[in-house]
C-alpha cells in the first residue's frame, strides 16, 4: 500500500470505514507504538484545532471500545492509563520527547500543526501500525521525504518494487531499555571525501533513525569532529549567532550560491548515504548537534535523510538507504 506525503512529514489516511470515509493527515513516528488521532467530544483547550474533519466514534461502524483487562489493554504497558473514574474503557497516555487499532484522543497536549490529526506509530512495539499489519505486509515498510513542500515524497507498506541492489543494507537492532526503537550504527563519518578520526566506541551504543527528529544528534566527540571539518570548509562565509540547538551558523544575506563540502554518514555493512545538500544546512546551520554523552543513543533526524527512500525490513532485521528516489 502506498500513500504521498506531502511537504515535511505528513501523510494522509482514512480513519474508520462509514461511508464517506473521514480523511485524517497523520505524521510518522517512527519512535513510538501508539497510533491515535483526535476523536469527538474534543473541545479546545484539550485539543488543538485541525485542518480535516474530526473523527467521531459514534458515526464509524467499526469503532469499538477495549476494556480495561483484555489483552490488547495490558499490551499498552507503559502507555497505559488505567480505567480512570471507574471506567471500565482502557485509556493510554503517550509523552513524546520532540483488526488495525487507532487510539480516540479526547485530550492532546503539546505542538502540533493544525493539519495534523494524529500520529501514525511505527516503532516496534505490539500496537504499532508496523507491528498490527506484519502479516499483511510482511513486516516492511519504508518513505521518502521531499527536500521541499513543492515535491511530492511517499509512505509504503509492504516490500517496495525496486531491486534490493538499489539499497545500501545496513543491520537493525534494538535495545532492552527502548525496545520500540530502530537502531543502526554509524561506522563513520566523511566530510569532503576525508574520514574524521573518531574512535569507533563512540558509536557503539548505536542511533536511532527517527522519522520525526529533523535535527541528527551526535555523540560529543563525533560531533565535536564534525564541527571542526565543516568549519574548516565554510571559512569564506560569515559566521552568524547560533539558532536553537545549533551552534555553526552562517550569515547567507546576498550570496548567490553557496558551496557546501559533502557530508557522508557510513554506517554498518559499509552502507554509505551521501546527504543530500538539503540536508547539511537548517536554517542556515550545519543540521547536527551533540547528545548528551558519548554512551547515549544518537539520533538520525529525517532532515539529513531528505531524497532518500528509507527502508525498515523489521522482519529482517535491516535498514535500507536508496537515494534519489523522491
Amino acid at each position: 500500500m502506498q500513500l504521498e506525503l506531502r511537504g515535511g512529514d505528513h501523510l494522509r489516511t482514512c480513519g474508520g470505514r462509514r461511508v464517506p470515509g473521514v480523511k485524517q493527515t497523520m505524521v510518522r513516528d517512527t519512535a513510538s507504538d501508539v497510533a491515535w488521532v483526535q476523536c469527538a467530544p474534543c473541545p479546545r483547550p484539550q485539543c488543538h484545532p485541525q485542518t480535516d474533519t474530526l473523527y467521531d466514534p459514534s458515526q464509524s461502524s467499526t469503532y469499538a471500545p477495549f476494556a480495561c483487562g483484555s489483552p490488547i489493554c495490558r499490551q499498552l504497558g507503559p502507555y497505559g492509563n488505567g480505567c480512570a473514574g471507574g471506567s471500565r474503557q482502557c485509556q493510554y497516555r503517550v509523552q513524546y520527547p520532540d483488526s488495525r487499532r487507532f487510539g480516540c484522543s479526547h485530550a492532546v497536549r503539546g505542538h502540533f500543526p493544525n493539519d495534523t490529526a494524529g500520529i501514525m506509530a511505527l516503532g516496534g512495539g505490539a500496537q504499532s501500525l508496523a507491528s498490527q499489519t506484519r502479516l499483511t505486509y510482511g513486516g516492511v515498510f519504508s518513505y521518502c521525504l521531499p527536500r521541499t513542500p513543492s515535491y511530492s515524497g511517499f509512505f509504503v507498506l509492504g516490500v517496495p518494487g525496486v531491486a534490493a541492489s538499489r539499497y545500501a543494507l545496513t543491520p537493525m537492532f534494538a535495545v532492552p531499555q527502548a525496545p520500540m526503537l530502530y537502531l543502526v550504527r554509524l561506522q563513520a563519518i566523511v566530510v569532503a571525501g576525508q574520514a574524521l578520526a573518531v574512535p569507533p566506541a563512540v558509536f557503539a551504543p548505536g542511533s536511532v533513525v527517527d522519522s520525526r527528529s529533523v535535527i541528527t544528534r551526535l555523540p560529543p566527540t563525533a560531533y565535536g569532529a564534525l564541527r571542526a571539518a565543516f568549519r574548516a570548509r565554510m571559512g569564506m562565509y560569515r559566521a552568524a549567532p547560533p539558532k536553537y540547538q545549533l551552534d555553526t551558523c552562517y550569515d547567507l544575506r546576498g550570496v548567490r550560491r553557496v558551496t557546501l563540502p559533502t557530508i557522508t554518514l557510513v554506517f554498518d555493512h559499509s552502507a554509505a548515504v551521501e546527504l543530500d545538500p538539503s540536508g547539511i544546512l537548517y536554517d542556515n546551520c550545519l543540521a547536527f548537534a551533540p547528545g548528551s554523552d558519548d554512551r547515549a543513543i544518537g539520533v538520525i533526524g529525517n532532515g539529513q535523510l531528505q531524497t532518500y527512500e528509507v527502508l525498515y525490513n523489521v522482519a529482517g532485521a535491516t535498514m535500507g538507504f536508496r537515494r534519489a528516489a523522491c
